[in-house]
């Protein structure tokens, strides 16, 4: 039977998924000839609401809510970063897509874990970046060698990991100070 809390939770975690995957970061920084430019880091806001949604309800949970994202994405709605439907598929950004997955699964032990701390947090936040980027990578690597575009992979890396695992780390110290607060307020 499915009760109305997990309802809530699942109606909270797809819009959560949807809305911050179309959201791109920006951060106003002061300039000479405006008072203020705009730049906008190479992410978005999907990466860290994964990790504290799963932080908050369950992995397993979490897992599922992703699954229907992703079937959602590809045969009904452009839910994605950059669109949508089946052609999504033989784009780089689905190997990252499905990277999510692992790092649900490596966060969600956590959850089991007796004492939440900076150092476990990042740790574990680490490892399944890690292991999405790697996912994403071996994705990305069987494609271009799959199309012929083997000078492409070495640009592609940079391009889709490490332009982004920097900014990705800096965002996992707001979700652990937002964890840490939640668990005080629950206390």
């Amino acid at each position: 039977m499915i009760s109305k809390k997990n309802i809530y939770k699942f109606i909270v975690s797809f819009e959560s998924i949807v809305i911050s995957s179309m959201i791109p970061i920006n951060i106003p920084i002061p300039s000479v000839e405006k008072i203020y430019r705009i730049v906008e880091i190479p992410i978005n806001y999907q990466i860290p609401i994964i990790i504290f949604l799963t932080l908050i309800y369950s992995g397993e949970f979490l897992t599922k809510v992703y699954a229907i994202y992703i079937f959602i994405g590809l045969f009904f709605l452009p839910v994605f970063f950059d669109g949508g439907s089946l052609g999504y598929i033989i784009t780089p950004n689905f190997g990252y897509l499905i990277g999510i997955f692992p790092l649900i699964s490596i966060i969600n032990v956590l959850n089991y874990k007796n004492k939440f701390s900076f150092i476990k947090f990042m740790k574990y936040a680490l490892l399944s970046l890690i292991m999405m980027h790697l996912t994403g990578l071996i994705y990305l690597i069987v494609q271009l060698l799959i199309f012929n575009k083997q000078n492409l992979i070495f640009y592609n890396i940079g391009l889709f990991t490490l332009s982004k695992i920097p900014f990705q780390i800096v965002t996992l110290f707001p979700i652990f100070l937002s964890i840490r607060l939640i668990n005080k307020l629950k206390d």
